[in-house]
């Protein structure tokens, strides 16, 4: 009853009263707004081959689309969130998804690695919007084990993203070819606009908006960055998260050149690890309230410290085959899917009053680590899948050593 009252008040306020069908698909949106990233980086994973060659380019100039993708994204999330502070969350995440839209249009008509490159800038600079705007809607309507639980549902849904979206790309570029799969994004990001605009209500009241000033954004960006325990979540985050993304950046070699898979294979890599990343996110919401939050992420890291263990383990002897080559990945992802709604929702709540620039700066510190692994880490890891195991187990290190060191000072 009280998230009702909640959601009702600030719609309220804003003249855009809820029907209960808002009110009940509200986290569904939420996930598939969030869907954006995982579907642009995912989806043409499989067609990577097929876009060297018919685009006359190498495989490392159609990996660093990924990175022309992603410094964008991570550049943008500063703003989005700010701008969200200021316009509010429902304006901010039509025009975000409208741009989204042109630029994958523009991705699918690319003839040369330099337009492909253009346009996956532009879908960066855009897709991040509903990831970062959707986590400071959350915080506008709930507080505590409340805000968690609904985090914890989204990602259950939001899961569902990375297994789907190599699979989907796969058996459209096995029917029509890598176009399409751009083609696709774009009737995917049309199909959210419309669902946007017909079914988020407006959640941030006038009374609570900040200006758009020079001045007012300077002294948000300064405090929030000039944070320790801000900065130290973030960092942590974009570490742990790594230990997966670098399976999921080296996907195309890790499949199907260590693994002798084919591009309608992906779901051996993608179905387990969002299968335990989707129990992680089940077992963040049902432990919301009755431990911490801390509590929630030092079980999340013990489930990934054994899994990272067992993952070096089962790769010194060569390289494993099928299953034992993704047998431990879905207990690492377990083990993220608990620990990420507790640093989000830890670095969210040092800045009640802008959580929307707070959203931001979460996002483009994770983005802009991620950027980073994807054009010079992964292609130094992905020669071996012993390499990519200890590429895991770095991450994880750096990741708990930099949690753990924050709370000694603190």
């Amino acid at each position: 009853m009280q998230k009702l009252c909640n959601i009702a008040e600030v719609s309220l306020i804003n003249n855009t009263a809820p029907h209960q069908k808002q009110l009940d698909l509200l986290p569904f949106l939420l996930a598939a707004l969030a869907m954006i990233g995982p579907f642009s980086i995912d989806t043409y994973l499989p067609a990577f081959p097929a876009m060297a060659k018919g685009l006359n380019a190498s495989m490392l100039e159609v990996q660093q689309t990924l990175t022309a993708y992603l410094l964008p994204f991570a550049v943008a999330m500063l703003w989005q969130g700010a701008l969200s502070d200021a316009l509010g969350r429902r304006r901010v995440i039509l025009w975000g998804l409208a741009v989204y839209v042109l630029a994958s249009v523009f991705c699918a008509t690319a003839t040369r690695i330099e337009m492909l490159w253009l346009g996956r800038a532009l879908q960066g600079a855009s897709a991040g919007v509903g990831m970062v705007v959707g986590r400071a809607i959350i915080r506008d309507l709930y507080d505590g084990a409340e805000a968690q639980r609904l985090m914890a549902k989204v990602g259950i849904i939001f899961a569902i993203a990375p297994a789907l979206a190599p699979i989907l790309g796969g058996w459209i570029h096995a029917f029509f070819d890598w176009h399409a799969i751009f083609t696709f994004l774009a009737l995917f990001g049309a199909a959210l606009w419309l669902m946007t605009w017909r079914l988020l209500p407006e959640t941030l009241n006038d009374e609570n908006r900040q200006p758009l000033s020079f001045s007012n954004l300077w002294s948000g960006y300064k405090s929030i960055f000039g944070n320790p325990v801000f900065m130290r979540l973030a960092v942590a985050l974009a570490c742990v998260f790594n230990g997966m993304f670098i399976y999921v950046l080296s996907a195309p070699v890790f499949l199907m050149e260590h693994l002798h898979l084919s591009a309608q294979d992906f779901a051996w890599l993608f179905v387990p690890m969002v299968t335990g990343l989707m129990c992680g996110s089940i077992i963040s919401g049902r432990i919301a309230g009755k431990r911490t939050p801390q509590q929630g992420i030092r079980l999340g890291f013990v489930f990934m410290a054994a899994a990272g263990a067992i993952n070096v383990a089962i790769n010194l002897n060569g390289t494993p085959g099928l299953p034992w080559a993704v047998l431990v990945l879905p207990v690492f992802t377990c083990g993220l899917g608990i620990v990420m709604p507790g640093l989000q929702l830890l670095a969210l709540d040092l800045f009640p009053d802008r959580r929307g620039m707070a959203s931001s700066c979460q996002g483009t510190v994770h983005t802009g680590i991620n950027a980073l692994v994807a054009g010079v880490v992964v292609p130094i890891f992905w020669g071996s899948t012993l390499a990519l195991a200890a590429g895991m187990a770095i991450f994880l290190l750096l990741a708990v050593a930099i949690y753990v060191s924050g709370r000694l000072r603190s």
